[in-house]
Parts: C-alpha cells; sequence; structure tokens
C-alpha cells in the first residue's frame, strides 16, 4: 500500500508525478496518504492531500470514542482514500479508517508476540461489549471481562484497560480479545507472592467471591480462603448470606494455613473482642433477662442474650403446666421472652436458661392466693374414676379425690351427681408445690355431722349399733345414725358356731364394743365377741369363779338377773 506525501507547493508538478507514478486513473483510490488541515468548518475539517482536490473529513473521526476531537490548522494528519473522485469530483477521505489499517498492523506484530494491547470498552452489544484498540474495533465476551462477574461494567466503560488478543482475522474484520486473561496473570503473580509470605495471624483485605450453605470463599488476592460459617461472627448465624454478599470487601484474619494442600481458614470474628469474657459475671445465676428465640431443636431453645452469646432453655424448663410438647409450640423463632439464668459455664460456653422461672410458679401462686382453707369455684374440667379436677387457672387443675365429695353418701354414688363443664366450689385442702398438686374438698364446705360422736366415742366404750348391711365377711353397722362401723365375721360372737353374719338382720340394734377409732375415714372398728368375753370376765369377778364350784351357767344367770334388778332399780 503506497504513502505519499504532498504539499501545496508545486501541486502541477505533483500531479503530473503521480500520473506518471499511478497512472491517470483512480488507483490512488484505498492508499494511506498524509495531509494538512486547512481549515475547520463547523463538524468536518478541510484537509489538502496534494490532489486534484481538496477532502472533507468529519471531526468524529479525529476522537476516540466519547471524547472530543482536537484538530486545527495546520495538523500533519494520515488519512485513507476511499475513493479518488466522488460524483462531485471531490476526494473521499476517512480518518477513522487510516487509524484502523495503522492498528491492524500494530495488533497483529502484538498478537504475533503474545502481548497485551491497551483499549477503551466503549459500548454494549449482544453477547459483551466493544473495545477501541486504537482505532480497531474488538469484541469483549462478557465472560471474559473478569475474573468474577461483574454486575456493572459502568465504572471499566471509557477509561484505558490492558487486554490480550484471543483471535484476529483481518479479512473479516473480527477481533476478539480478553481482559480476565490480563487479570489472571496478574492473579497468578499475586497469589504466588502471598502464599510465600502467608501466615497464621496475618490480617488481610479480601472480596467474598461466592457463598455456600457452610461458609464463604473469600479473594485474597489472587488466592482465595474459606470463611466458615462459625467463624464470621460470634453471633449465631444460619445462613451466610445473613452477614455478607458477593463482592463485599471483608478484613479477615488467617486461621489456618496448609503450605502442602494450600488451604486457607479465615476468620472475621477474631478481629472482634470475644462477648463470652466475663459472662459469668454479666449474667449471674438466678437473675431475669430479656433475649431473643434464635433457634428451636427437640430438645429446647436458643436464645440470645446479646450478639454473639446464646443459652439454651431446656424443653423441661419451658413451661410448667406444659409437658412433653415440642418447643415450637410453646415459643417463635425471633420471638422476643423473659428468661432467668439458671447455670453458666463460662469454659464450655453454655448458658442453661428457664422460661418458666421468669414466669412464676403457678402452684406457688396459687398458694398465696389461696391457702388451704379458702374456697373457691371453678369449672369441672374432667371426671375420671377416683374424682373430679376443677379448672383453678388458666392452666393448672385441682382435684376433689371420691372420699371429699360427700359426708354422707359413698365416692361412687357421690360422683353421679357432677357433670363435666359444671361450676362448682370447693375448699382447698392442701397444696404441694413440689408435686404441683391442688387437693380440694367438696364435703369440707360443711361441718362434719359426725364430729360430736368421734369426739365422745374412745376405744373400749360399749355401743349400740343399727345393722345397715349384712355381708359375707361380716356386718356393717350405724352408731348414732352418723357414724359408721363394721364387725368382721370372726367379732361377731363369742362361740365360732354362732359367728354367722345372716343371723342378723338390716335395722336390728346389737351392742358392740369399740375396738379402733378411724377419725380420718370417720368409722369405728366393732366386736361382739370381745364385749361378750369382757362380760363374762367381769360376771366371773363379780359372781364367783369356776374354783368355787359354781357352773359358768350359774355365774351368767347370776350377773343377767343382777342386771335386770338393777335396771328395775333404774
Amino acid at each position: 500500500m503506497a504513502t505519499i506525501t504532498a504539499d501545496r507547493v508545486g501541486s502541477e508538478d505533483f500531479a503530473a508525478l503521480l500520473d506518471e507514478t499511478l497512472g491517470a486513473d483512480t488507483g490512488f483510490a484505498g492508499s494511506v496518504v498524509t495531509g494538512k488541515v486547512i481549515r475547520v468548518d463547523d463538524d468536518v475539517a478541510v484537509v489538502d492531500v496534494g490532489l486534484k482536490s481538496e477532502g472533507r473529513v468529519p471531526l468524529k473521526e479525529f476522537a476516540a470514542p466519547g471524547q472530543k476531537a482536537e484538530v486545527k490548522p495546520g495538523d500533519l494528519i494520515e488519512l485513507f482514500v476511499e475513493r479518488y473522485e466522488d460524483r462531485d469530483g471531490s476526494i473521499v477521505l476517512s480518518r477513522e479508517k487510516a487509524r484502523r489499517e495503522e492498528a491492524w498492523t500494530n495488533l497483529e506484530k502484538s498478537f504475533q508476540a503474545n502481548q497485551r494491547v491497551n483499549g477503551v470498552i466503549f459500548g454494549r452489544v449482544k453477547g459483551g461489549f466493544t473495545v477501541d484498540l486504537g482505532g480497531a474495533v474488538a469484541f469483549l465476551p462478557g465472560s471474559q471481562v473478569d475474573i468474577r462477574p461483574v454486575r456493572d461494567v459502568g465504572p471499566l466503560m471509557g477509561s484505558p484497560q490492558p487486554f490480550q488478543i484471543l483471535k484476529m482475522d483481518r479479512a473479516r474484520g473480527n477481533i476478539v480479545v480478553s481482559r480476565r486473561a490480563v487479570l489472571e496473570e496478574t492473579r497468578a503473580e499475586q497469589r504466588s507472592e502471598l502464599i510465600q509470605g502467608l501466615k497464621e495471624g496475618m490480617i488481610l483485605d479480601g472480596v467474598v467471591k461466592n457463598i455456600t450453605d457452610y461458609g464463604a470463599f473469600v479473594d485474597l488476592g489472587g488466592v482465595d480462603g474459606l470463611l466458615h460459617v462459625t467463624d464470621i461472627a460470634w453471633r449465631r448465624i444460619n445462613h451466610p448470606s445473613e452477614a455478607l454478599t458477593i463482592g463485599q470487601p471483608v478484613k479477615v484474619q488467617v486461621i489456618r494455613f496448609n503450605s502442602e494442600t494450600q488451604r486457607i481458614s479465615l476468620g472475621m470474628k477474631q478481629l472482634m473482642s470475644d462477648p463470652w469474657d466475663g459472662v459469668a459475671l454479666k449474667y449471674p445465676v438466678g437473675a431475669k433477662f430479656a433475649g431473643r428465640v434464635t433457634n428451636i431443636t427437640d430438645y429446647g431453645a436458643f436464645v440470645e442474650l446479646e450478639p454473639g452469646v446464646e443459652g439454651l432453655v431446656h424443653v423441661s424448663e419451658m413451661s410448667w403446666t406444659k409437658k412433653n410438647v415440642h418447643p415450637g409450640k410453646i415459643v417463635a423463632t425471633s420471638e422476643q421472652v423473659d428468661v432467668m439464668i439458671l447455670d453458666v459455664d463460662e469454659p464450655k460456653r453454655r448458658i442453661s436458661l428457664g422460661l418458666k422461672q421468669a414466669q412464676g410458679n403457678p402452684w406457688e401462686l396459687f398458694l398465696e392466693a389461696h391457702p388451704p382453707g379458702s374456697v373457691i369455684e371453678g369449672e369441672i374440667r374432667n371426671i375420671t374414676e377416683f374424682g373430679l379436677f376443677i379448672g383453678v387457672g388458666p392452666d393448672i387443675d385441682g382435684m376433689v379425690h371420691m372420699s371429699d365429695l360427700s359426708w354422707e353418701e359413698a365416692g361412687e354414688a357421690a360422683m353421679n351427681a357432677y357433670n363435666k363443664g359444671q361450676v362448682i366450689k370447693a375448699k382447698v385442702l392442701d397444696v404441694d408445690v413440689e408435686k404441683e398438686r391442688i387437693s380440694l374438698g367438696i364435703k369440707q364446705l360443711e361441718a362434719d355431722p359426725a364430729a360430736e360422736v368421734l369426739d365422745r366415742v374412745r376405744k373400749g366404750d360399749i355401743v349400740t349399733c343399727v345393722v345397715t348391711k349384712v355381708e359375707a365377711n361380716g356386718i356393717e353397722v350405724k352408731v348414732e345414725e352418723v357414724l359408721t362401723g363394721f364387725i368382721r365375721r370372726a367379732e361377731l360372737a363369742r362361740d365360732r358356731a354362732d359367728q354367722r353374719p345372716d343371723k342378723f338382720a338390716i335395722g336390728e340394734k346389737v351392742d358392740a364394743r369399740v375396738t379402733a377409732v378411724d377419725r380420718a375415714a370417720r368409722r369405728l372398728a366393732l366386736t361382739i365377741k370381745g364385749k361378750e368375753i369382757e362380760e363374762e370376765r367381769e360376771a366371773m369377778r363379780e359372781y364367783g369363779s369356776a374354783d368355787s364350784g359354781a357352773s359358768l351357767g350359774d355365774i351368767l344367770g347370776a350377773a343377767i338377773r343382777r342386771r335386770r334388778e338393777m335396771a328395775g332399780e333404774e
């Protein structure tokens, strides 16, 4: 390709020389010539290239993409002759094509020598970007912009960048470049330097490159290190994305470094003060604090007292009344709760917390409000074979045993008078806070009709009874119509032949001797046999003995007559 330098002086001789050299035809087209800017008119520059007419070049061809053209009269510039004459007889010149021809020549040399070239990203196209390489336009694929995916290429556009030519095809005018290849080469150099000087305990600056479920990979400038999720912060982090984002600059410390495998473990929390230092003084046992539920498991819930300090509320310490219930039904994640410090093990970094202790024991609160002897009112929540359960609080019940329903009726019969949902009154008999039991009584609302008899009757007394029930093993009797007694079969008579319950009739009156008084059960143990033996002994002492020659019949007969006489005198 010919290059011709021209001047206005001797233009006719120069034209003749040009015709002689190239011929009078238009073979001059396609050449690169040097011309002088004569003047600048609006948006074009008028250039003299020593031919028959002047050429006009748009000013935009004198400026790089995105920049202002700087051209003035007298400047010498190289131009590409597209056509010797157009329909108006003017020469068609192109500064851009001249730059392109020159650029292609230089780029081919750089490509063959595997050298980097400088360029400017100036536009977007499908799949990538366009790059100005000093006049030649190249394609930069999106995957070749950076080592990591770049969300915003704006800061890179318009500024000079080094590129590596991956492919050139001058015939088709195609050039493919890569910025990533340059960065990877630089990165490899930095990696080597970093690995050689890397030591545990070093503090480095990095950029979050990737995030996984178990941590984040941090680019330290040529080499990656793993920042495990447990080393991001002292507080509990369920997923690294809660604290980190891709592309975020971070300051990390080298925790472990294996020179053989070149694995690097990093930590962020190690650069922060440990919140567990002095935790036993900050959280004394028995004190109450507010916290936030961070995690719920089958065995309890973790509560954050402050960032980095968590304690466990075991499922057994969650509720006074809700037993064998999953913790998730008592508290929810992120819920604010009040807890009590139960135990602190600072070396093991463990704190045991109690949720129910911060709320107060409902049995203690009930005892304070309703001491034994108090009368309460509640709804029958459940009826069992042994008694009634009455609601005495939102989540606690008191029990009325069947024996405490009525003074007169038996338990089973007395229970027939009550229904589930019925509201009744009862007296508090006992509150066992440790066993979490409240004993109630309904019959205790009234005075015991047998109390006066129980106070009078003593062991050994002879009482008159009325037979109320005849059973195979004995008879049941009433004493003064209010007190129940029982005479076992063996106690019905002195003689074995007479120890038959069926010889007694309901309603029959009998005299018996009291052998035991059960005040709690309101029952008497009686004996007819003992009474008869005692009477025999008294008769023997008073009217004679077998040694005196009198028969037992004579003695008893005399004793009976004596009693009748005394009764007649009365």
